[in-house]
């Protein structure tokens, strides 16, 4: 789909008083926000674009449109006189690249993140000439060959991927695929952080293959390590952490994860880098407690599970699960160890992490002092009118047994 700027716009009005949360610079409009009874909303075809009115007519924002979803239309532009097309988009993913190149450098980093770059439903990771991208609703789905275009524009890219298999797309009944625009699907993509080499599974790897949320919370265990320390990384992945620990000096380190394909990897990293790890296959809950049997002790923890909590339904039984996790593994703690302890679930409050680990603290029958936090590295920049682009905590703490 390609949006005329020549053609007239449909229009949704907002009932009483529902403009305000819109006046403030979030991105989202709720179906039961819409004044029904004056536009209906199946007046407007899905994914179409629209202009978003308050109840007194006045222009509030251009949008995009589905009219069968729970947000049933997401702000593109709040400037009348610029609707979104391939200019507007343009200028988005000029201005995405460069906030990375100005606070992350060189050429592995989160390209577009969604809300936060204007550019709602759409998030790109770039790996060096390869963009890996992900489109969550079904109006950038009906622009891809404009988002195609745009992306392979930008300088030193050659390649463009379509990693669309997120759990997201359900929400607007969109397909999962994955697929290479104009060449072959590479199997694995190419990271640099902090001068180490990784690789990652592509099509069936997590996420679009690499974790950059986490960069700046690894640059931040690298600068807390003292040589000699013994690592565990709990739902490690390809190694992320485990490898950034050995390259600063750690002696020993143990990726668990339930994946061997992700071990594997891990391993590889490992190799690559020049260092070793050791791994375990299995069910982290168990896995804890059979190490804990077994005697062992580490001086790093970290605990970076997979989202517990996907629904606000979900949060007693996610926040038992993060503290029933961090109880098992600080168990495994040696006398002023460290924890990091991590959570990418949005649902969870970031009040509520120091808490949970409290209570795993006493559990495991050791005190935490919080010495740091941390969040999302800069290529996950967080829209201060939209807490939903804030979901990833991190904590460093001391453990006293």
């Amino acid at each position: 789909m390609t949006d005329s700027p020549g053609t007239e716009l449909p229009q949704l009005v907002l009932r009483r008083h529902e403009d305000k949360r819109i006046r403030g610079g979030h991105a989202w409009v709720f179906s039961n926000e819409i004044d029904t009874a004056v536009t209906p909303l199946a007046g407007v075809a899905p994914g179409a674009a629209a202009r978003l009115l308050d109840h007194r007519r006045q222009f509030l924002a251009h949008v995009l449109v589905n009219p069968h979803a729970l947000i049933c239309s997401r702000v593109v532009s709040t400037v009348e006189q610029q609707p979104f097309g391939p200019a507007l988009l343009r200028s988005r993913l000029q201005r995405a690249l460069a906030l990375r190149e100005r606070y992350s450098g060189g050429v592995h980093y989160r390209l577009v993140y969604g809300e936060s770059d204007g550019l709602p439903g759409l998030v790109v990771d770039r790996y060096g000439d390869l963009l890996v991208g992900q489109i969550a609703t079904l109006a950038m789905e009906q622009r891809r060959e404009m988002l195609e275009q745009a992306l392979q524009e930008l300088p030193g890219i050659r390649v463009l991927v379509w990693k669309n298999d997120g759990g997201a797309r359900d929400l607007e009944s969109l397909p999962h695929a994955v697929q290479a625009a104009g060449s072959d699907l590479p199997a694995t993509v190419q990271i640099v952080e902090a001068g180490l080499q990784f690789e990652a599974p592509l099509a069936d790897g997590q996420k679009t293959g690499w974790f950059y949320d986490q960069t700046a919370n690894r640059a931040q265990l690298r600068r807390f390590l003292t040589p000699g320390m013994r690592v565990l990384d709990v739902c490690s992945y390809v190694g992320g952490w485990a490898v950034s620990a050995m390259a600063a000096g750690a002696s020993t380190a143990l990726c668990v994860d339930s994946s061997q394909s992700a071990l594997d990897a891990a391993q590889a990293n490992a190799r690559r880098n020049g260092v070793t790890v050791e791994t375990r296959r299995g069910d982290a809950f168990d896995v804890l407690e059979s190490l804990h049997a077994e005697g062992r002790r580490f001086d790093v923890l970290i605990v970076d599970p997979p989202a517990f909590i996907k629904r606000r339904k979900d949060l007693p039984k996610g926040e038992a699960a993060y503290r029933k996790l961090n109880q098992l593994a600080l168990k495994l703690a040696a006398d002023e160890a460290l924890l990091v302890s991590c959570s990418c679930s949005w649902h969870l409050p970031a009040e509520a992490l120091p808490s949970l680990l409290q209570s795993a603290a006493s559990q495991a029958g050791c005190e935490l002092r919080l010495i740091a936090q941390g969040g999302q590295s800069p290529d996950h920049p967080v829209h201060p009118a939209m807490p939903e682009t804030r979901y990833l905590k991190a904590l460093f703490a001391r453990v006293c047994r």
